[in-house]
């Protein structure tokens, strides 16, 4: 850590110890969340997302091809994140670093276990079903990448009309019929900095944290959880963050249902 990030983790340090924040939030308080979608034509769906000055890009290409072995009957979904190095100084271009391949097994991890998308309902015939292929690109870094991310793939999703699929091929010209979703996730991911707990950190509060706790809920059950950093959270500050989680989800829930044509 160089000298003026040293500076600016104790800063941070320093307020969240008086109990407040940079931004001036609440310590359990999303950054403003602005959701954009229908913004790449060629794609069956796509969502921008902004969580304050985080910005991402999900977009959805839905394939026909073979079912896994195992589940002949039941279509596949596949997600992918890229840290573009316009998106900050420390990403580089070249094979998916350590984080980005992270961040791709949280997203896809949530959105599977909660089960969003009917995987039976991309059955196409004997042999064939849909493959949905999420894309996610960071295009503006300030923090909390594995929130912005969940939200840009899950509207991504709710977005996706599905294409035509005619003589043993895709018609791309023909997405009538809407992706079928069963459940929308939602993703809290908290920092812990000193003995505090804060939601949604900044790229300043992410260099001063100690610990990171992802959960993912889909408003019924917890569906995943992911844990970062050397830190740790007791089991009562675990149960007080699932609460928060399943607060923040009907939080955040109308900014999907908006979007879902």
């Amino acid at each position: 850590m160089d000298a003026l990030s040293v500076v600016k983790s104790s800063y941070i340090i320093e307020l969240i110890e008086k109990g407040e924040r940079e931004d001036s939030r609440g310590m359990f308080d999303f950054r403003k969340l602005d959701i954009k979608t229908g913004l790449i034509g060629q794609a069956e769906g796509s969502a921008q997302v902004d969580l304050g000055n985080t910005r991402v890009l999900a977009g959805v290409k839905m394939v026909p091809e073979e079912p896994h072995s195992d589940t002949p009957k039941e279509g596949n979904i596949i997600v992918s994140a890229e840290l573009l190095p316009l998106a900050a100084v420390e990403y580089e271009t070249g094979p998916p670093s350590p984080e980005a391949i992270e961040l791709s097994r949280v997203v896809d991890r949530g959105i599977r276990a909660a089960g969003c998308v009917d995987l039976a309902g991309l059955f196409i015939e004997e042999g064939k079903v849909w493959s949905v292929y999420v894309d996610v690109y960071v295009l503006n870094y300030d923090g909390n990448l594995f929130d912005a991310c969940t939200m840009a793939a899950m509207a991504a999703l709710t977005d996706t009309h599905m294409p035509g699929y005619a003589d043993g091929a895709a018609d791309y010209k023909n997405r009538d019929a809407e992706l079928p979703i069963k459940n929308i996730v939602t993703s809290t991911t908290f920092g812990k900095i000193g003995n505090s707990i804060v939601l949604d950190t900044t790229a300043n509060e992410e260099n001063a944290m100690d610990a990171r706790l992802t959960i993912q809920t889909d408003g019924e059950s917890i569906r995943a959880m992911q844990k970062g950093l050397k830190g740790s959270f007791s089991m009562d500050e675990i149960d007080r963050l699932i609460d928060v989680s399943f607060d923040k989800h009907k939080e955040v829930l109308p900014h999907f249902k908006k979007h879902r044509k």
